[in-house]
């Protein structure tokens, strides 16, 4: 015969699978039932996430627990990275946001605080790449351009993140670079450049925000099978001629980087920060 803690405990196993699941629509999203894991019940925003390392990154947050936002430019974008997120049975909420317009930037925060009433992790991955060509050639407008999305824009979603973020206690902050930050290639010189500042800003935000408990880290993927990498990487011979002198036996995928932000997000990584992830197969990351 069951004993009655034994009794207790079936009783609250059958009940639990039992149980109906329930979603919650709201702007283009659908709240699931939260996983258990490191990020139970935190909330992510993120740039730039209906596609490629975006969406891995929003994906593998999301199956670790957390409610996550996305975002990008294009509501089509949008809304086809929250249905298929959705299918997966993850928290999902996305909102339109261009990343150099302020209202957006606001937007963004809004969709989060309404959703699931705060922010725990701003995950800036939005960058543009508007120049393909010899640097010397690179205009004013260009530049503006590449340091209004790439940099200035990752800072002012950090601003706007840190005092939700400060209401519950802390939370971490990480921006995308690339491993061209350190090492260039000379046909992106602005992207390049743009991307070495954020490990400036990287070092500057930490310390900070360390009073507050927000952590401040940077994840910098190698060259990767992205929609923006096959643009680079498109002649064959380029593609192998750069994996060689970078001693590199394969192109990065999205899925490669997920993980590595959800650490840095997580208490695993509660003595880190300040600092750059490079995972780039060994690529030469030194400045």
């Amino acid at each position: 015969m069951m004993c009655s803690w034994a009794r207790a405990r079936h009783f609250l196993q059958a009940s639990v699978r039992r149980a109906p699941m329930c979603g919650t629509l709201h702007m283009s999203s659908a709240a699931a039932t939260p996983r258990d894991g490191p990020h139970k019940n935190k909330v992510a925003i993120i740039t730039g996430s209906t596609q490629g390392i975006g969406l891995e990154i929003a994906r593998r947050l999301a199956q670790d627990g957390a409610h996550v936002v996305v975002s990008s430019r294009k509501k089509g974008n949008v809304d086809q990275a929250v249905e298929e997120l959705k299918a997966e049975n993850l928290s999902v909420s996305g909102v339109v946001c261009h990343v150099g317009k302020e209202e957006d930037q606001q937007r963004l925060i809004n969709t989060a605080l309404q959703w699931q009433g705060g922010i725990d992790y701003m995950i800036s991955n939005a960058s543009v790449s508007p120049f393909f060509g010899n640097v010397m050639d690179s205009t004013s407008e260009i530049w503006d351009k590449v340091f209004e999305v790439n940099v200035k824009s990752m800072f002012l979603m950090a601003k706007l993140s840190v005092p939700h973020m400060q209401k519950r206690g802390g939370g971490s902050i990480v921006f995308t670079s690339s491993v061209v930050g350190f090492n260039p290639l000379l046909n992106i010189g602005p992207y390049c450049v743009s991307k070495t500042a954020l490990f400036g800003l990287t070092k500057v935000l930490a310390p900070t925000l360390t009073p507050l408990n927000i952590r401040v880290n940077c994840l910098a993927p190698g060259l990767s099978r992205t929609n923006f990498g096959s643009m680079i990487l498109k002649d064959e011979a380029f593609t192998e001629f750069i994996m060689k002198v970078n001693n590199v036996v394969r192109l990065g995928e999205p899925k490669d980087y997920g993980g590595i932000v959800s650490f840095l997000c997580s208490s695993d990584a509660s003595y880190i920060t300040g600092e750059t992830i490079v995972a780039a197969g060994g690529a030469i990351s030194r400045l």
